[in-house]
């Protein structure tokens, strides 16, 4: 798993504004008469529309798309019973997963009460804020008891996500292991090692699947629970055995699958073996499962294996499964969160891993052909589809079992809606950093002198991003280590000026020498230059000693970029480089070139950076829908500018009739379809959302992103270098650590598409 240390998990939750989630408003504000419908006196009016009708509090306030997550703190993660305050952060956490993944807003409410009956009392209190209420971190057995009474006594969706996230999102892991195995859910012998809430969820919905209870054997820490035992609660007493075994070791004899929800390493390959043929193993415990996902294969190639972690194949994440229970039964409006709607939810994540992965989730983990079988029974997390296969799924159970209120006639709308609210997320840089990590390149950092390099550089060594070269003066880089407590331990450090390096820099410097003798360089220019480190990586990159180069954080845009074109050069097909931005927005993300390289773009150079970035656009698994910008539209001024982009579309609409591109237009006619359809109707753009802009000169490129990266509250990723045979990109002056760990990102991404180890 990925190494995080605690300052800057404290960063992270500390720095800008404290926490991880805020109160945003949807309606305007900014005049009187907005405030006086806001609040008073326009407020008395939905107010007195919802006392004559309750259920219109759904139609004029936010508690139809407002979920609680509530905690009394007692059963913190891996953290114990730390108390209400101090397990806001996870309360928090969840709140944005709920946002993130499927659109649903969240207050988190922490309880200082761990009273049964005081806690019941309190959620009941509160509940009319909320269309639905996820319970999260209690301990068993309070939680069952908790759960059960809120869902007999309040008319509103509840889960207890500890409970039934993991028997969900497992149980639809194991229908398809069965299924590859050949076996029967009736027939297998399960062993559950865990006896906590999850374990005891996972093994009551494995039982409403068709396991029998004769045919499970449950242990918690004083090994099994057996009939012979005495002080058994009601809930393990339910799953007691009168089998003649009292181990685990005893248990796994002959066992199909086991359920482990308990503590790391219990487990051991003896054991394993000798567990029946085609065994099912599903190790969940984290962040260290019983057994490993390598030992449990080596122990049994035969076996399906699962875990919680995400490094390994087949992770069994709670994610793949709140978010859209919810979703579902928050759209209509139902009273409970009932067993249809969770195995409905169980059914269709099933059916979701047997149909054709997408490329955006090959793209992810640097797959090319991610298809069903024993390394993939269950959807990954960036899965898309996952909002619109399974929130629909149960809230068709919620109709079906009659705990809706609203019931939903045009369903391919309601995917529709559901489409539309991803634009609301934004997964493309996740997405990135997972296929980064799948095959991690080697990054020369050229400057990395410098405690923002340097720390950029521990973070993607940590991430498993890339794997860094530092090139600089090595008495300094080791004396900002020590003076920041860095941990850059087996990273290459590369001091070309100390005599180690001669060699080699007179080799790179006579191979530049062939490159550039006829550009006015002599031989002992050509070494000398390789004393300067943009050039020195370069040469490295061309080498291929390393696959990227990052640089520019201290020094001008044109003296960082030159050395990568004289060295590196450009692509023979377009014969010129560009630069372009990813904008990350509330509408997803949007790429902007160019806004760094051509200062007034000619109608020929135009084509290529429209063909440059949306060749970009393509290899981040996204389909280019490209505007040439101006001030004008198709037309409507008459003066060289707007005739050379005229030019531009002409040659673009002749030669590459494939592409969705069109203009000149106005930005905010390329963001509106109805105005486009109204005013332009031949336009392609109407057709959907544009999310590529060609602007038509440096200046116009280079404002734009800046006034959207302060004004419009959006994240700048860029500089992106495009054109280049290799990956060199270049940063802003005085970037953050955290635009230099996504450019590095974005350039281990890029060195693995030209390196060919991926596409």
């Amino acid at each position: 798993m990925e190494k995080i240390k605690k300052q800057d998990a404290l960063d992270y939750h500390h720095n800008h504004r404290p926490g991880k989630i805020e109160v945003v408003p949807t309606k305007p504000y900014n005049t009187q008469r907005d405030l006086s419908l806001a609040y008073s006196p326009g407020v008395a009016e939905p107010c007195l529309e919802i006392e004559k009708n309750p259920d219109d509090v759904y139609k004029y306030t936010a508690k139809g798309n407002l979920v609680a997550v509530i905690s009394n703190g007692t059963a913190v993660l891996g953290l114990g019973n730390i108390g209400a305050e101090a397990s806001k952060p996870v309360m928090e956490g969840k709140g944005l997963l709920f946002k993130i993944y499927a659109d649903i807003d969240v207050f988190d409410i922490e309880v200082s009460d761990t009273d049964i009956d005081a806690f019941v009392r309190t959620v009941k209190a509160i509940s009319p804020t909320f269309g639905g209420i996820n319970l999260e971190d209690i301990k068993a057995p309070e939680c069952f008891e908790i759960e059960r009474r809120l869902k007999e006594e309040l008319n509103i969706p509840i889960m207890h996500d500890d409970q039934h996230g993991t028997a969900i999102i497992s149980s639809a892991a194991l229908l398809n292991a069965l299924l590859l195995t050949n076996k029967k859910i009736e027939d297998v012998k399960i062993v559950v090692s865990g006896a906590g809430a999850s374990a005891i969820s996972c093994t009551k919905l494995y039982m409403a699947l068709g396991a029998r209870k004769e045919n499970i054997v449950m242990l918690d820490s004083s090994g099994v629970i057996h009939k012979s035992r005495e002080n058994l609660d009601d809930t393990k007493s339910i799953f007691a055995t009168e089998r003649n075994i009292h181990t685990i070791e005893e248990a796994l004899v002959g066992a199909d699958v086991l359920l482990g929800l308990s503590k790391g390493n219990l487990v051991s390959k003896e054991m394993l073996q000798t567990m029946a043929p085609q065994p099912i193993v599903f190790a969940l415990a984290n962040p260290v499962p019983e057994i490993s996902y390598e030992d449990a294969l080596e122990a049994r190639p035969d076996a399906i294996v699962a875990t919680g972690r995400s490094d390994n194949p087949n992770q069994v994440n709670n994610v793949l499964g709140f978010p859209y229970i919810f979703r579902g039964a928050l759209d209509v409006k139902a009273t409970k969160i009932n067993e249809a709607m969770k195995l409905a939810a169980v059914y269709a994540l099933a059916e979701l891993a047997k149909e054709a992965v997408p490329d955006i989730v090959n793209l992810a983990y640097n797959l090319k052909n991610l298809s069903f079988g024993k390394e993939y029974i269950i959807p990954k997390p960036v899965d898309n589809r996952l909002i619109y296969k399974v929130a629909p799924a149960v809230a068709k159970a919620a109709i079906e079992s009659g705990v809706a209120r609203h019931v939903i006639t045009d369903w391919d709308a309601y995917e529709n809606e559901l489409i539309q609210r991803l634009g609301l997320d934004n997964k493309l840089l996740k997405n990135i950093t997972i296929r980064a990590k799948q095959k991690p390149q080697r990054v020369v950092f050229a400057e990395a002198d410098h405690y923002k390099i340097l720390k950029a550089a521990q973070q993607v060594k940590e991430e498993g991003i890339a794997i860094p070269i530092l090139l600089g003066d090595i008495d300094r880089i080791n004396r900002l280590i020590e003076q920041n407590n860095l941990d850059l331990k087996g990273i290459e450090i590369i001091d070309i000026r100390k005599k180690d390096y001669e060699e080699k820099r007179n080799k790179f410097g006579d191979m530049f020498f062939e490159k550039r003798n006829r550009r006015g360089y002599t031989l002992f220019e050509a070494r000398k230059v390789m004393l300067e480190r943009n050039y020195y990586g370069a040469m490295m990159v061309e080498t291929g000693e390393a696959d990227a180069m990052i640089s520019g954080l201290t020094r001008k845009y044109p003296d960082t970029i030159r050395p990568s074109l004289q060295i590196i050069g450009v692509q023979k097909d377009i014969g010129m480089v560009a630069g372009m931005y990813i904008m990350i927005t509330k509408r997803g993300p949007i790429f902007f070139a160019d806004t760094t390289i051509n200062t007034n773009p000619t109608a020929e150079q135009l084509v290529k950076i429209t063909l440059l970035t949306a060749n970009a656009v393509k290899l981040m698994n996204m389909v280019p829908r490209i505007a040439l910008l101006s001030y004008s539209n198709f037309g409507s001024t008459e003066n060289p500018e707007t005739k050379v982009l005229r030019e531009a579309i002409a040659m673009l609409h002749r030669d590459y009739p494939e592409l969705i591109v069109d203009g000149e237009v106005q930005a905010n006619f390329a963001f509106n379809k109805e105005m486009l359809a109204e005013q332009f109707p031949f336009t392609p753009l109407k057709d959907g959302a544009v999310n590529t802009l060609i602007f038509p000169n440096l200046s116009s490129g280079n404002i734009a992103y800046k006034l959207l990266q302060e004004i419009g509250n959006a994240e700048a990723i860029g500089p992106i270098l495009l054109g280049l045979n290799k990956s060199v990109h270049i940063l802003q002056l005085g970037s953050s650590v955290r635009e230099i760990v996504n450019m590095v990102t974005l350039a281990a991404a890029d060195a693995q598409v030209k390196n060919k180890v991926f596409g």
